[in-house]
């Protein structure tokens, strides 16, 4: 569903889908970013003129980070024990990230290709703390595009 002309969205809600299974619960998303390497074309012109032209070069690669309260789902760790055990035909997957609205309509989506899972970090635990613990997925990808 498209935003009403001069309205924003707001980090309000986000998902992550992976093999056709979507997770809805993500608290923060960071690292959707499209990105080219720059070319410096230096030389002279016909005139003598010295010209310092920058050119785009490659898409970049990056990583995503996601995070989410710790549930009794198990599919994050799972996915990166295909990395420790050397299995990245398994470990390396195609995905989106979403942005939803208030009313769950997806917003906008990024589509990553071959991702694989970096690492999984928990929140700080602390005995008697009444913060939610989380899990932060870091996703390492060859791609990242707009879909």
């Amino acid at each position: 569903m498209a935003l009403p002309e001069w309205d924003t969205t707001v980090g309000w809600s986000f998902g992550l889908d992976v093999d056709g299974i979507t997770i809805k619960e993500i608290q923060e998303v960071t690292g959707l970013k499209l990105e080219a390497d720059v070319i410096e074309l230096k030389h002279n012109t016909f005139d003598g003129k010295y010209i310092n032209k920058k050119l785009p070069g490659r898409k970049k690669a990056g990583e995503i980070s996601l995070t989410r309260g710790i549930t009794s789902d198990k599919g994050w760790a799972q996915w990166i024990s295909n990395v420790f055990e050397g299995n990245m035909v398994t470990a390396r997957k195609n995905g989106q990230v979403y942005i939803y609205d208030y009313m769950g309509n997806t917003v906008q989506a990024f589509k990553f290709i071959n991702g694989w899972p970096k690492s999984i970090e928990y929140g700080t635990m602390k005995a008697g703390d009444t913060t939610i613990l989380t899990e932060k997925l870091t996703i390492s990808h060859e791609g990242l595009e707009p879909g």
